[in-house]
């Protein structure tokens, strides 16, 4: 494990807190959509960020419950997920934006972008004392069909297993 990305990790996550302060029932999450190899940022996928730029553009500031990161391996999305009795809550717009950067992906390729290695979809969640939780979601590669329903349905069964810490946590 690399423990100065892991820092950096944390270091992020808990400037989010901070900066959006949670309500009680609320946990930070990260939600990364990452290229296997390669680069996906604005250099190398301009037609992409065109269409990421336009979806942001389009959420007014006080509606916008995330934060958009930019990374050389792919974007980050940080945001609270409502941790409830009945269930993990997920605001819609959360979905549509992560369904929108994947979409980008693939359309920014058929228009030039490169390069058109696959991208998998990972949620995280810091923990405690530096520990870091992470469940893949789903794998795209360029000329996938990309399914909202089933983005939502993965991602969230994803979630109640960050939630739940079944999988071993990553030190």
């Amino acid at each position: 494990m690399d423990y100065d990305w892991q820092r950096t990790f944390g270091n992020r996550m808990q400037e989010f807190n901070l900066q959006h302060p949670p309500s009680k029932d609320d946990i930070a999450i990260s939600v990364k959509v990452r290229i296997d190899s390669g680069c996906f940022h604005r250099e190398h996928s301009p037609h992409a960020y065109k269409i990421i730029d336009d979806y942001l553009a389009s959420i007014p500031n006080k509606e916008r419950c995330f934060a958009f990161v930019e990374h050389e391996s792919g974007p980050e999305v940080l945001m609270f997920v409502t941790v409830a009795t009945a269930g993990i809550l997920l605001a819609k717009s959360i979905i549509e934006f992560i369904t929108t950067i994947i979409k980008a992906r693939s359309e920014g390729i058929h228009k030039g972008d490169s390069p058109s290695a696959d991208v998998e979809l990972i949620v995280r969640r810091m923990v405690k004392d530096g520990e870091f939780r992470e469940e893949k979601v789903l794998r795209f590669g360029h000329m996938d069909a990309v399914d909202k329903k089933a983005i939502q349905r993965e991602f969230k069964k994803a979630l109640k297993q960050l939630v739940k810490g079944k999988k071993k946590s990553k030190k």
